[in-house]
């Protein structure tokens, strides 16, 4: 009777192994990023890391005449940094995975670019908080919103001021947009190879991000996670340009509870810092 109840366990455990083998090789399979979607995630980074230098065009002419201090200064040159790093770096993009890393430095000289402007006006130094969700363009998000994709429940997202005033408006907030095939969409519905672009963004939230994707075609890709401690995860920003900013404290949890959605090269042509 043992012997049969040993054989029972052993082929039980075989099939679940071979079940278990058979998902992951079909997860994998529909994973595969083909040569032309890493193309369209490497431009759509590389359209950022553009949009991120004219602003920094923009900052610089905002500073023209005004008395910079040392950490207004230093944070200005971690964001010309980390612009240049951004640069460089998608240059280097040979696979899907690896946008991931050129977000997380564009994420840094977006927030570092937000401290000059803090620091020149005499203000606090902002909370370190995620892109805004609708349209990462848009920079650090200011707060957090009730939103719902098409079909999908209602979630707090991070928006910045303007969407967040199109949300509370009803109207529809500025998506940011990527091409698949024919058609653009929201890059939330462009497909796995978008999964380390929004990890870029978002991954420091964990699995939070689960149920904003839920339903997507990125849905799943932040599987795996636990809720992340976001705002708390930097330090404080301090003089020098250090690596968070303010308080930033406590767990930023924008999905926290509830039923998942169903969702759905530029170069400057000098020196434009100037002496600071």
């Amino acid at each position: 009777m043992e012997f049969i109840l040993i054989i029972a366990v052993a082929v039980i455990a075989v099939l679940a192994y071979r079940s278990y083998r058979r998902t992951q090789l079909q997860t994998k399979k529909q994973h595969e990023i083909t040569a032309a979607e890493l193309e369209s995630v490497k431009r759509t980074a590389d359209e950022d890391i553009t949009r991120f230098g004219e602003e920094l065009q923009d900052l610089d002419l905002e500073m023209v005449g005004k008395d910079l201090g040392d950490g207004a200064r230093q944070d200005y040159q971690r964001a010309l940094d980390s612009y240049e790093s951004a640069k460089q770096a998608v240059g280097q993009v040979t696979e899907a995975d690896q946008i991931k890393h050129v977000i997380e430095i564009l994420e840094d000289g977006r927030y570092a670019a937000t401290c000059v402007r803090a620091r020149v006006n005499g203000e606090p130094l902002p909370q370190r908080r995620p892109s805004c969700f609708f349209n990462p363009q848009h920079g650090p998000s200011v707060e957090d919103v009730m939103w719902a994709p098409p079909g999908g429940a209602q979630r707090e997202v991070p928006a910045c001021a303007a969407d967040a005033e199109r949300v509370r408006a009803g109207a529809e907030p500025d998506v940011r947009k990527v091409m698949v095939g024919p058609q653009r969409v929201p890059y939330w519905e462009a497909g796995p190879a978008y999964s380390p672009y929004a990890q870029g963004m978002f991954g420091a939230l964990g699995g939070v991000m689960t149920g904003m994707f839920l339903g997507t075609m990125l849905g799943g890709m932040f599987a795996g996670g636990g809720y992340g401690d976001y705002a708390g995860g930097y330090d404080g920003g301090g003089e020098g340009g250090g690596d968070g900013g303010g308080d930033g404290g406590g767990d930023y949890n924008p999905f926290d509870g509830g039923d998942g959605g169903d969702g759905g090269g530029f170069d400057f042509g000098g020196d434009f810092g100037g002496d600071f």
